[in-house]
């Protein structure tokens, strides 16, 4: 493997001058983006190069448009006719909300090139997705799962893939995606290239990068533990406190993303907001995709001001003015609070970040922070304390429950029928127990196939049948794409 080159010098550096073409200059700058961030700087002078590029960075630090930009230039120089159910570029993600993320990123940038692209995942009708495909398609924004389906089926092969990447490689290797990604890299062209973003290279991200990225120019722009641009607060409270003290943080002006441990956690957790006067919508594993997709629009359009959310909301997902991450639960490991946290100061912006500690839960936090290499401020807190002003200032706003039944935190009953017909394969790995993998629920296969680990990374946010959570109603509008802008 190549050496780590240094971030390069952003004086007078401009997307012009790194040699993006200049159809995705007037996109960007249309959009206000004129400089590029330092993962941008240094690796698109090798990416447009068609170079193997493996780029290290925390989240946040830009690294979609550092892949998208190169990947839709060198497509368009390429000329290579588009052949029905063969793309020619593959971009794959371990979640649907990343894949989401990335595919409204780089759809202005492709219309502007006149390359076409969609999305593939579980937990919506394969059928459309297969269409889509088989009119030829250039760019595919992928999660391992339903991929591999599609290809079994023969409805797709990577056999004229030009360009793939990895983004997020560390979160594919903590949801147990090492094997498929493998098999899914094997059958693209081996002179193809090939580019891997990662905020580390452990869990076996090494052994990709060693064995799919041919001499690779390596480029590591900061920490990948470090958190910058955030102030960091360890709130000590009473566990009969947290719902009032919670409350009060996020009845402030601008948006709130609150994270929990597990789904029934974030779904009592959304009811009670609710019910306390905050417009809250919830986002976790046990909503059907059109449910996320929904909850989503109303946090992005600013229906909702709070989104409660397990860790599949710890990567992938921006949305522009997020001032406020509150840790409800702790999570068990430093890295997942870096990745919690950056969901605010996110693009060179500040942010707030506040955990919230009971006594009992002092030692671990002590430890979560001193891992994640941050040195937080801690107090102690009662509802009502002027603190609360100080750390999120602003006139508190509560709303009714019964003026917020515009918003949804809707979660269908049965997995497999409640959206009309048997849902297709998520794109997690089933729970596993012994070294076999679990029956699982919401959208999970019930039984082991080829395709999944022996064995998944242990995750409390276990899958179970859930039901209709009580104090909203259901939307009535259909869901838009997010109006934010989209991550850099």
């Amino acid at each position: 493997m190549a050496a780590d080159r240094p971030a390069a010098n952003l004086s007078e550096i401009t997307f012009s001058s790194l040699g993006v073409p200049a159809a995705l200059v007037d996109v960007l700058a249309a959009d206000g983006v004129t400089a590029p961030f330092p993962i941008q700087a240094a690796t698109l002078p090798d990416s447009l190069a068609g170079r193997d590029v493996l780029g290290r960075g925390r989240t946040g630090s830009g690294k979609t448009y550092a892949f998208v930009l190169p990947l839709l230039a060198r497509l368009a120089a390429s000329k290579t006719p588009t052949l029905p159910g063969r793309p020619r570029a593959l971009i794959l993600a371990p979640t649907r909300e990343l894949a989401s993320q990335i595919d409204r990123a780089l759809a202005p940038l492709a219309a502007a090139l006149r390359l076409t692209h969609t999305t593939v995942f579980g937990g919506v009708s394969a059928n459309p997705q297969l269409r889509t495909l088989q009119r030829g398609i250039d760019v595919v924004v992928a999660c391992p799962g339903r991929l591999e389906d599609h290809i079994r089926g023969g409805h797709v092969g990577l056999g004229n893939v030009e360009i793939t990447v990895l983004d997020e490689a560390d979160h594919m290797a903590d949801l147990g995606f090492l094997p498929a990604v493998q098999r899914l890299l094997k059958q693209t062209p081996r002179d193809g290239q090939r580019m891997l973003f990662s905020a580390t290279l452990d869990r076996g991200v090494d052994g990709l990068v060693r064995q799919f990225l041919h001499n690779p120019v390596t480029h590591s722009v900061d920490s990948a533990t470090r958190v910058t641009a955030m102030d960091h607060h360890v709130l000590h409270i009473r566990s009969d406190d947290r719902l009032k003290v919670l409350a009060d943080l996020a009845a402030a002006p601008g948006r709130t993303v609150v994270f929990t441990r597990t789904k029934q956690r974030a779904k009592r957790l959304t009811r009670d907001l609710v019910a306390s006067g905050i417009p809250a919508v919830e986002l976790h594993g046990n909503l059907a995709q059109n449910a996320r997709e929904r909850n989503m629009l109303a946090f992005s359009d600013g229906r909702a001001t709070t989104l409660v959310a397990t860790d599949i909301a710890a990567r992938g997902i921006h949305v522009d003015g997020i001032t406020l991450v509150v840790h409800a639960d702790p999570p068990v490991e430093h890295k997942a609070y870096v990745h919690r946290s950056g969901r605010t100061a996110r693009a060179g912006a500040g942010g707030l970040v506040v955990t919230l500690m009971t006594d009992d839960q002092v030692a671990d936090v002590r430890e979560l922070t001193r891992k994640a290499a941050i040195s937080p401020t801690t107090t102690r807190v009662r509802p009502g304390d002027g603190l609360l002003a100080v750390l999120v200032p602003g006139t508190r706003t509560f709303v009714e429950p019964a003026e917020m039944t515009h918003l949804a935190s809707t979660v269908q009953a049965s997995p497999r029928n409640g959206a009309g017909g048997r849902s297709h394969r998520s794109n997690r790995p089933a729970k596993a127990t012994s070294g076999r993998p679990a029956k699982a629920a919401s959208g999970r296969p019930a039984k082991a196939t080829s395709d999944r680990p022996a064995k998944a990374a242990t995750r409390t946010d276990a899958a179970r049948p859930s039901e209709r959570v009580g104090g909203a109603a259901a939307f009535s509008r259909t869901a838009r794409p997010n109006r934010g802008r989209p991550a850099r």
